[in-house]
């Protein structure tokens, strides 16, 4: 969760279009609740009491507010998507930026593979992760927490009776969460093999046709996109236990409420109208609970993610420029001059794969390496 929150500093740019889309939002959550409490004045004052006028301004009343809400719903989804295209470009942009600082021991450590899923599907997931806060994240809460302080003011005894089942409700959700994050990290990571081994076969598709190395590789693709599906499809698996369940929960207090709203309608102590406005917000609490599901294989994967893009970010190249180094000449003449240079691949300290190197490159003229294989004529380059 802490790389979400060190991620959220991508959002800040955009701080006034992502006010103005919760803003919306929170209008949106006001007008949603508003509804039941006026198909409860319908039932009680308007055909209780059969008087049509109550009937018609009401519903009249719940028009305007749907045509409302429909126009503040458009506005929050064109605000949300700007801000997350917006979140992800930028985020791509540091990435890449920050990739070409790393040294070759840090390209050693992170495939290209490996950055290749970082820069595009992991940042799509931190996307997803903006988008869901800014629309379905943050009204399901809202909603919830508004339609379980509208159950308690219609009948707290009703709201007393289901507060057990709404406490289950909403520890198996944070359970979900925290369950599922560590999974969808396993599935990037079996992301990251597969796309490594596509990676490195279509950047050496010559080699693999001249070493007669196509079954070798075919097999090596196979157990890689094997390990992706069996993971990926653990985690489906996880989460279709779970819309089972909150729909379990979902009837369970519908079966409540009717039993008992009708026993206490039976006494005088609510009415028709009250019952099916209680039933409304029951369902404006539950439903969202459903919708956390959802929510929570993005959240899950979002964070996982989030964690993969930190760790590029936060990388620190192995070769840094000292606090006094001299800046380049303007303008540059382009005049190579080795002197004497000697280098060896990390971990390879007992022998050298240039050693006492020298040679000049004036500007314009054209030099030639010539050599045997595996003599360092890449490494010079």
């Amino acid at each position: 969760m802490d790389q979400i929150f060190k991620l959220a500093s991508f959002v800040r740019p955009y701080w006034k279009r992502a006010a103005l889309a919760l803003a919306l939002l929170t209008a949106l959550v006001f007008m949603d609740l508003a509804i039941p409490r006026l198909v409860q004045r319908i039932i009680d004052q308007g055909i209780g009491r059969h008087d049509q006028g109550v009937v018609i301004r009401t519903s009249l009343l719940m028009l305007g507010i749907s045509l409302l809400s429909t126009l503040f719903a458009v506005g929050n989804n064109i605000l949300s998507v700007q801000v997350g295209e917006s979140v992800a470009r930028d985020l791509r942009d540091a990435l890449f930026t920050k990739i070409q600082t790393f040294s070759f021991a840090n390209l050693d450590e992170q495939k290209t593979g490996q950055l290749m899923v970082r820069l595009t599907s992991d940042a799509n997931a931190v996307q997803r992760v903006v988008l869901v806060s800014l629309r379905i994240g943050t009204r399901a809460p809202l909603l919830m927490v508004g339609s379980l302080i509208l159950m308690v003011s219609t009948s707290p005894g009703l709201a007393l009776v289901l507060l057990p089942l709404l406490l289950v409700t909403s520890a198996l959700i944070v359970f979900f969460v925290i369950r599922m994050e560590p999974l969808f990290r396993l599935v990037q990571q079996k992301l990251d093999g597969l796309n490594t081994v596509l990676q490195e076969n279509i950047a050496g598709a010559r080699l693999v046709k001249s070493f007669v190395r196509a079954d070798f590789e075919g097999e090596r693709f196979e157990k890689a996109n094997e390990a992706y599906t069996g993971q990926s499809v653990r985690v489906l698996q996880a989460v279709s236990t779970m819309s089972p369940l909150l729909t379990l929960c979902v009837n369970i207090g519908m079966v409540i409420v009717i039993w008992a709203g009708g026993i206490q309608s039976v006494q005088g102590n609510l009415s028709v109208g009250q019952i099916v406005a209680f039933t409304n917000y029951l369902l404006t609490t539950m439903t969202p609970l459903i919708m956390m599901t959802v929510l929570s294989n993005v959240w899950a994967g979002g964070i996982a993610s989030a964690k993969r893009v930190s760790e590029v970010l936060d990388t620190v190249p192995d070769v840094r420029d000292a606090p006094d180094a001299i800046s380049l000449p303007e303008p540059v003449q382009g005049r190579l001059v080795f002197e004497n240079v000697s280098f060896h691949y990390n971990g390879a300290h007992a022998e050298s794969v240039l050693e006492e190197i020298s040679l000049t490159a004036e500007p314009g003229q054209t030099v030639a390496i010539l050599g045997a294989t595996g003599s360092g004529k890449s490494t010079l380059v």
